[in-house]
């Protein structure tokens, strides 16, 4: 049966979180803090965190300086995912896969209907794989951010989840997490 296996060790992981936006400052970004919280609380590790702005060479630059380090596994970013002119991020991130992880934006939207209701279209949240990092890419809102951390990522990411977790492809993790 799926879900958290407790007689297993937890591995946290270490997940740089990107905010994406032209208007948002560290002070304002309730989104980016709501998945800093959210993964330290659950007792992963925050890499490091940012702000870009709404520019394809900035967000790539951000994206791949965590790439290239090795004290980031997993990054999330939240913003611009939409429909506005300035949303850019999938044209941005989506070049750089090696590999793209299509049910995640079926996962994901999935948790979002339950919420939002059909609204949920209005995002192109997505995911993928760059080298051996994992990059999931959440629409801006506070909301959209909880859902994709607490009805997805949550359990994604936390080593114990059964019957397998993405913590296990973390090359640092693959000879302690089945």
């Amino acid at each position: 049966m799926a879900g958290i296996d407790t007689s297993l060790a937890f591995h946290p992981l270490r997940i740089a979180v990107l905010t994406v936006s032209d208007t948002r400052t560290a002070e304002t970004d309730s989104s980016g803090r709501t998945l800093a919280e959210r993964l330290q609380a659950a007792g992963h590790d925050l890499a490091d965190q940012a702000i870009v702005a709404d520019d394809v060479e900035a967000i790539r630059a951000r994206v791949r300086q965590w790439v290239e380090d090795p004290s980031v596994d997993v990054i999330l970013s939240t913003g611009g995912t939409g429909f506005s002119p300035r949303d850019v991020t999938p044209e941005a991130v989506k070049p750089l896969f090696r590999r793209e992880m299509d049910g995640f934006s079926i996962v994901f939207h999935q948790a979002s209907l339950g919420t939002v209701g059909v609204s949920t279209l209005q995002s192109r949240a997505f995911a993928g794989q760059i080298a051996d990092t994992f990059v999931f890419c959440l629409p801006g809102s506070t909301g959209a951010c909880r859902d994709g951390w607490d009805l997805v990522l949550a359990l994604e990411l936390d080593s114990r989840y059964r019957p397998c977790s993405l913590a296990g492809q973390i090359p640092r993790l693959r000879d302690r997490c089945a």
